[in-house]
């Protein structure tokens, strides 16, 4: 089958050596011109492929779906402290009311009062209760989060990640995500 591939369209799915994904949230996934870019240079394995080509006045080549690096990449320890982590760790909701919408993150201790932009200093928090809470402590409006902020792990990350798949997964990809769940007795 032979299409016009828009550039959004076909990403692969990015495999570590040892066919793990190199991270789960967000999903290692690279656009289909990085994906045949990396197999040119002979950087990666392909592992399955669209049945989508694409073509060239002298050549015709599938779009790969997933690929393995040749080379492993150590996977960090600790995740990034970054906004989406911060949302993921407390499950993308207001850690004040649990509401999933509008959210943004709060500092505990304000940083008017010279609360760090920390691991543990820093909630998810809607944006009604961000604005109620303003730069006061939590003593002082006797409003506490449900769960205290924390420095998570890669596999806290990977735990409440799985309750947020992303939108799309291609067929392909299923066995690679998925693998290493627990299986139910």
């Amino acid at each position: 089958m032979t299409i016009a591939v828009s550039p959004g369209a076909h990403p692969a799915l990015v495999l570590n050596a040892d066919y793990r994904p190199l991270s789960y949230y967000p999903l290692s996934l690279w656009s289909w011109q990085d994906a045949v870019k990396a197999v040119f240079l002979d950087r990666v394995n392909i592992v399955s492929e669209y049945d989508t080509l694409v073509r060239s006045p002298s050549f015709e080549f599938r779009l790969p779906s997933v690929v393995s690096l040749k080379t492993f990449v150590k996977p960090s320890r600790h995740p990034a402290f970054t906004r989406f982590n911060v949302f993921l760790r407390d499950k993308f909701q207001c850690q004040y009311c649990g509401s999933k919408e509008d959210l943004t993150f709060d500092h505990l201790i304000p940083r008017s009062r010279g609360g760090q932009t920390t691991w543990q200093n820093v909630i998810t928090a809607c944006s009604p209760c961000n604005l109620r809470k303003a730069n006061k402590s939590c003593e002082q409006l006797d409003m506490w989060p449900m769960h205290m902020p924390f420095q998570p792990t890669i596999q806290d990350l990977h735990n409440n990640g799985r309750a947020f798949p992303p939108n799309y997964l291609h067929d392909s990809w299923l066995d690679f995500l998925y693998w290493d769940t627990e299986l139910e007795p």
